[in-house]
C-alpha cells in the first residue's frame, strides 16, 4: 500500500548515533553532544524539584486547553488567551499551518539553507517551493523573497536566527518587509532561537501583530529552557489565525508532565539570563578561536555557530568524534565545508579547541 505520491521524494528523519553508541564504538568514557543546539546547562533545578511534588494522573487524558501554561504565557507576554496556540514542540505547529493554509496550486517561499522541516511539511500538502539562497554571510534576502511572492503564496517561511547560519535580521528589514507583504499571504516569523539573542537584536515580533493580523510568531521550550525531551511549543497570531488552528489541532497534543514543566520553567528567568550570558561568552571566546586558527564563521546570534573548514566537514566530524566531540557536518545541511557546532561549556568548549587545533595542525 502506497501513501501520497509526493512521499516517493522525500526520505524519513534518519537519527545521529546515539551517545551510548558512540561510546562503546570509539572506547570513550566522556562525550560532548554539540550536535542539535540543546541547552548544555539542562534545564531549571526549579523544575526538577517541582516536578517531583506533582502527582500525576496519568491514566487521566491532559489539558487540552493547556489552561494553567496558557495563563502563565499570556501574563508574561502581556497578549489574550485567543492569541495563543501550543504544539509538541513548535514543530508540531508548522505542521499545522501547513495543513491549515496549504491548498492545490499554492506555494511557500523560504530562505535556503534553513529549519528543512518548513520545506518538508510544505510539500506533503502539495505546495511548490520557493527557495532564495541567504547571501554569502547567511543573511535572509528579503527583498528577493518580497520579489517571488505571487498570487498563489500561501506562506511565507523566516526563521530568525535563522537555523543552521545563526543570523538574524533587523526590526527595520522586517517591518519594511511586513509593508510590502500581501495581507492575504501568512508570514511565519519562528523565533526558536529568540532567548539567545541579544537585547539590541530583539524584533519585539508580538507587538507587530496588531499591525499586521498576517503574522504569527514560533517559540518553543526545546531550546533555552532545555525541555526539548519533553516536546513543547506556541504560536503567537491574531485570534483568527489561532482559530483556524485550533480546528486542525489534536484535543490532547500537548502532555501533562509537558505542560507543568513549561510552566515551571517560565518562573525561572534567573535560569534563561544564565543560559544567555554564558552561551555568549563562550560563543565570543570560540569566534575569537577560530579567527586565530584561520578558520571563518557565519555570525549567529543563537547558541550555535556556523564554522567554514578548510576541508570536507565530514572529515573534520569524524576526526571529532574520535575525541568525543559530536557536531553536525554541513553537508548534511546542504553547505558542504562547514560544520555546525552548539556552543557547549566553558571547560568543553576549551577541549573542543584543543582538539580543532590538532586538527589543523595535521591537516597541514
Amino acid at each position: 500500500m502506497q501513501g501520497k505520491d509526493i512521499l516517493k521524494q522525500l526520505s524519513p528523519y534518519k537519527q545521529g548515533k546515539q551517545t551510548k553508541d558512540i561510546q562503546i564504538d570509539y572506547q570513550l568514557d566522556y562525550i560532548v553532544k554539540l550536535a542539535s543546539n540543546e541547552n548544555p546547562y539542562g534545564y531549571s533545578k526549579q523544575v526538577s524539584e517541582a516536578l517531583k511534588a506533582e502527582n500525576f494522573d496519568f491514566h487521566i487524558y491532559p489539558d487540552g486547553y493547556t489552561s494553567d501554561l496558557r495563563t502563565a504565557l499570556t501574563k508574561k507576554l502581556k497578549i489574550d488567551e485567543t492569541e495563543i496556540i501550543f504544539g509538541s514542540g513548535s514543530e508540531e505547529i508548522i505542521q499545522l499551518l501547513c495543513r491549515s493554509f496549504i491548498v492545490p496550486g499554492s506555494n511557500v517561499v523560504m530562505a535556503t539553507p534553513t529549519f528543512p522541516q518548513y520545506k518538508h511539511y510544505s510539500l506533503i500538502e502539495g505546495a511548490e517551493i520557493k527557495e532564495i539562497p541567504t547571501d554569502e554571510e547567511g543573511y535572509h534576502q528579503l527583498d528577493k523573497m518580497l520579489a517571488t511572492i505571487d498570487d498563489h503564496t500561501a506562506i511565507v517561511w523566516l526563521c530568525t536566527p535563522n537555523n543552521p547560519t545563526g543570523s538574524a535580521f533587523s526590526k527595520d528589514a522586517f517591518t519594511s518587509f511586513l509593508d510590502q507583504c500581501p495581507k492575504e499571504v501568512l508570514v511565519v516569523l519562528d523565533e526558536a532561537y529568540y532567548e539567545y539573542l541579544q537585547p539590541d537584536k530583539e524584533l519585539n515580533a508580538l507587538q507587530l501583530r496588531h499591525t499586521y493580523s498576517n503574522v504569527i510568531v514560533l517559540r518553543t521550550f526545546s531550546k533555552a529552557y532545555g525541555l526539548a525531551g519533553l516536546r513543547i511549543g506556541y504560536g503567537i497570531a491574531n485570534a483568527s489565525i489561532i482559530e483556524t488552528l485550533d480546528k486542525v489541532r489534536g484535543p490532547f497534543n500537548t502532555n501533562a508532565v509537558a505542560q507543568k514543566a513549561a510552566s515551571y520553567a517560565l518562573e525561572d528567568q534567573k535560569f534563561i539570563q544564565h543560559t544567555n550570558q554564558e552561551n555568549y561568552k563562550n560563543l565570543i571566546e570560540f569566534q575569537r578561536f577560530l579567527e586565530k586558527l584561520g578558520w571563518g564563521y557565519y555570525d549567529s546570534e543563537a547558541n550555535f555557530l556556523l564554522v567554514k573548514t578548510p576541508t570536507s566537514g565530514v572529515k573534520v566530524y569524524e576526526y571529532l568524534i574520535r575525541f568525543g566531540f559530536i557536531v553536525r557536518p554541513g553537508e548534511l545541511l546542504g553547505i558542504p565545508k562547514t560544520i555546525r557546532v552548539t556552543i557547549g561549556k566553558e571547560k568543553d568548549m576549551k577541549k573542543l579547541q584543543k582538539v580543532l587545533e590538532q586538527f589543523d595542525h595535521e591537516l597541514g
